[in-house]
């Protein structure tokens, strides 16, 4: 049975060049160790929860609307 749709020949593209890979299997495992570090480790670090941390809860809305509108 031979699939011909769009989809499946995207797919099978992928899959058989994920298949012949030599040094890119290692820079794939670079890149997502790249993401990961900088999606996860720098969000703890550098971008704390400040909403959080001065609005009342259930009123982060108002408290984010004033803070634009400067009332």
């Amino acid at each position: 049975m031979k699939r011909c749709g769009f989809f499946f020949r995207v797919c099978d593209l992928y899959v058989d060049g994920f298949k012949h890979l030599t040094w890119g299997r290692t820079l794939w495992v670079v890149i997502i160790i790249k993401l990961i570090i900088i999606f996860f480790v720098l969000k703890l670090f550098f971008f704390p929860d400040f909403i959080g941390e001065h609005a009342q809860k259930g009123h982060e809305d108002e408290f984010v609307s004033s803070k634009i509108l400067k009332e």
